[in-house]
This record gives structure tokens, C-alpha cells and sequence, in this order.
């Protein structure tokens, strides 16, 4: 494989970028390697700039469900272009994407349009804050919430793969109000809600943890959260970044049917595009401003080409089929994988939910933060750079999901788990 230009591009970047990225998983440290320069992309096939083509299962990290540069989508992104990039003033289109969300994600009665899913986090917890006058959060090891500075403790994603404990910079006063729980563990949760319920405004958790590998909810976890800050007048926030219209066309809650007070939404909600959101309960969200004392304002919020992008996406979404295929084709990679791995006696533990596929390597059940650490990092690298030589695209980092969209093709499948055949027994 020739990455002459790519190392090139790459080299050019270092220069005026920090580490050469802007966005640090994207570096390749974890695996090693330099990054690989996109040129373009279309459907599931990414080609970078010396020609190589890869089938691709990162999807810019969740967004393209539906593949790259959708006809469709498209199509309404031109549109929509075609009559101005930013307005600075309301559009007819952020209305109709509002209302899409408030009929199809149960917890929401109103949402606000923001430019990211890190925004979407940090207002939904100041909006939380506000709301219960209390200063504290809890958040679960391992689940990334964004960089805003009270969410860095204890990351998953790009704080994991680099092995980043805490970021500097955040103040020690910051963090004293953010409380760590492991992710699945009742007791331990239990504990801290106890002897800190006086203070305790939030708790925010990924329903299906997608930052440190993927892990799933125990069937207890996701009730006993809803049942206990409930109890204490807390209220839980559901980061679904990764699993709004993922999972289910009403995202995690709408699959295991738990209903937070706030979701936070992104990714798939732009179709590529950037963009964020956060609702809730009606007398929870009026306490924003201009309806109420909560200030959160964002020059580019609502813009009209991102919206545009988003009801396209989320409108195919919701045609016949639509998950019922992702679900076959999905299981079907899933076991291809293990199989794979079992016939090169390689150990991999799997884990899935719909389109989202885990693999860690190691023996035992990864259920927390602690159980991904485990995972053979460096037999990962192996597996990445040896799925990427024969063009597999994944994602550069253990703790990262492999995700699906409508545009992988049986055929796509087939010829993923064939290289997969060839990659494990390359690994003992």
C-alpha cells in the first residue's frame, strides 16, 4: 500500500497543527503509523490521496448511517446551500428538525439546536445545575462526554487510546464536583449517590457505553439509574451522541425503554454535518434563555444546511426495513469476526448492539472501563494495521466502536470477514 502522499500531507500538518490532527485519535499513536490524508468518500468506500480505497467501518465516527455523500442527502444539502450557508436568524428548517426529535426520542418535549455533541453535553449540564441548584455530576469510568473540563475525568475515547489519566488544565475546583462510578456496578454507584445526594445535581451516562470499546447496559443498570435519581430528585442524562438513531430510531430509551429528563444528541442528527442537541422535559428546557435565567447561545446553532442534512438522514431513516437490515447484516459481520478469531485461537471478546460492534482482546467478559484496559492493545494494532493492508478501514484505537451503515453490502460483509480470516492468525 502507497501512503507517499499521505505522509506527505501529513508531514505539511505537523507544521501548523498540533500533533498534526484535529482530533487527536485520528493521529494513529495508539496503533502506529502515520495517518492516512481522504480524499473522498462514497458510500462505504474511502479513498485517500495516493488511491488507496478501503471498506469503511469508522463513518466519520458515527454519522454517515446512511454512507458517504448519500444521493439523497445531498441532494438537500445543495438545496439548502443554494440559499444561504448561516443566517444568524430562525429558519423554517430547524422547526421541522425539532419537531422530528420531539416525535421520535421519548424524553424529549423540547430540544435545542447546538454545533456539537460536546455542546450538547455541557449545556445539558448547566441546564441541570441550574435546575436542581445542585453543583455536583456523576459520570461513569470510561464514557466521554466531550472536552468540556468537568467531563475529562476518568474519559473514554481519545483520553483512553492516548492513555491521558486527567487533562491538564482542568481546575482541581472543577473536578471536585465531578464523581466517578464504574460503568454496570450498582453497589459502587449506590454508594456515592448515598453519601453525596445533597449535592448531587446529574448523573450522565452513555446507555451503551461506545468510548472505551462498546459495552452494553446490564438488563439491571439502566432501571436502577431512572429508579434511584428519581428517589434523590437527581436528574439522569442520557449522552446519546453515539446511539441517538443508531441503536433505534428513538435511540437507546426507546430500546430499552428507560426514560431520562435530558438527552444529548449529535452525529447522526447533522447526516455528516456538524451538530448537536439537548431536550428534555418542557419545564426543565423553559428554564433556557430566552424563556428562562439559563444563558446558552451559539452563532451557528440551528444553521440551515446542517438541519437540512439531518431531516434528510433521519427521514430515510425511518423508511420499512431500515434497522431490520442493519441488525441482519450487523449480527451476521458479528459472527463472521468471532469465528474468525476462534478458528486462529485468538482471544476476542465481542460485544454488540445493533449497529454497533465491540471487540476486545482478551479472555474474560469486559462489562467496565477496568475489564477494556485489559485488552491486548498491541495485538490490536497488529489487527488494525493487517485489516487496514488489505482494505479494511477501522477504527485506530481499541475503544472505539465498529459501526455499520445502510450502504454495507452483504458483499461487503463477505469480504470483511474473508481479510478478517486472513489478519487473526497473524496475531498469535
Amino acid at each position: 500500500m502507497k501512503t507517499i502522499r499521505s505522509r506527505a500531507s501529513f508531514k505539511r500538518a505537523i507544521s501548523v497543527i498540533p500533533g498534526g490532527v484535529n482530533s487527536p485519535v485520528r493521529a494513529f499513536r495508539s496503533v502506529g503509523g502515520d495517518p492516512l490524508f481522504i480524499k473522498q468518500a462514497k458510500g462505504v468506500l474511502l479513498e485517500d490521496v495516493d488511491g488507496n480505497k478501503f471498506v469503511d467501518y469508522v463513518l466519520s465516527w458515527g454519522p454517515m448511517i446512511l454512507g458517504h455523500a448519500n444521493s439523497e442527502v445531498l441532494k438537500a444539502v445543495i438545496g439548502a446551500t443554494k440559499r444561504g450557508t448561516s443566517y444568524g436568524a430562525p429558519c423554517v428548517g430547524e422547526v421541522e428538525l425539532a419537531e422530528l426529535i420531539v416525535k421520535t426520542v421519548p424524553s424529549i418535549e423540547q430540544v435545542r439546536l447546538v454545533n456539537s455533541g460536546t455542546e450538547a453535553v455541557m449545556s445539558a449540564i448547566r441546564l441541570a445545575r441550574a435546575y436542581t441548584k445542585r453543583d455536583s455530576i456523576l459520570k461513569f469510568e470510561g464514557c466521554y462526554h466531550g472536552h468540556a473540563d468537568h467531563l475529562l475525568v476518568k474519559a473514554g475515547s481519545g483520553v483512553a487510546t492516548l492513555g491521558i489519566p486527567d487533562s491538564p488544565g482542568v481546575p482541581e475546583s472543577f473536578a471536585r464536583h465531578t464523581l466517578t462510578a464504574p460503568y454496570n456496578d450498582i453497589k459502587a454507584t449506590e454508594k456515592l449517590i448515598h453519601r453525596h445526594a445533597k449535592n448531587l445535581g446529574a448523573i450522565i451516562v452513555e446507555p451503551i457505553a461506545g468510548n472505551m470499546g462498546v459495552i452494553p447496559p446490564s438488563d439491571e443498570f439502566l432501571p436502577w439509574l431512572r429508579m434511584i435519581t428519581k428517589k434523590y430528585d437527581i436528574l439522569l442524562i442520557f449522552d446519546e451522541v453515539i446511539t441517538g438513531f443508531r441503536v433505534h430510531v428513538g435511540g437507546a430509551q426507546a430500546l430499552y425503554k428507560v426514560i431520562p429528563d435530558l438527552t444529548c444528541l449529535g452525529k447522526i442528527i447533522g447526516g455528516g454535518l456538524p451538530i448537536g442537541a439537548y431536550g428534555g422535559t418542557k419545564d426543565i428546557m423553559q428554564m433556557i434563555a430566552p424563556a428562562g435565567p439559563v444563558y446558552q447561545a451559539g452563532t451557528l446553532s440551528g444553521n440551515p444546511v446542517a438541519v437540512a442534512a439531518g431531516l434528510e438522514t433521519i427521514r430515510l431513516l425511518q423508511s420499512p426495513g431500515v434497522y431490520k437490515d442493519l441488525e441482519k447484516r450487523s449480527k451476521d459481520l458479528a459472527k463472521g469476526l468471532g469465528e474468525a478469531a476462534k478458528k486462529a485461537k485468538i482471544p476476542f471478546y465481542q460485544t454488540r448492539v445493533g449497529s454497533m460492534l465491540g471487540g476486545f482482546f482478551t479472555d474474560g467478559p469486559v462489562t467496565d472501563y477496568a475489564g477494556a484496559k485489559k485488552s491486548d492493545t498491541a495485538r490490536y494494532a497488529k489487527f488494525f494495521h493487517g485489516m487496514l493492508n488489505h482494505g479494511i478501514y477501522l477504527a485506530p484505537s481499541q475503544f472505539e466502536a465498529m459501526l455499520l451503515s445502510t450502504a454495507h453490502t452483504s458483499r461487503h460483509i463477505r469480504q470483511t470477514i474473508t481479510t478478517a480470516q486472513e489478519v487473526f492468525p497473524t496475531l498469535r
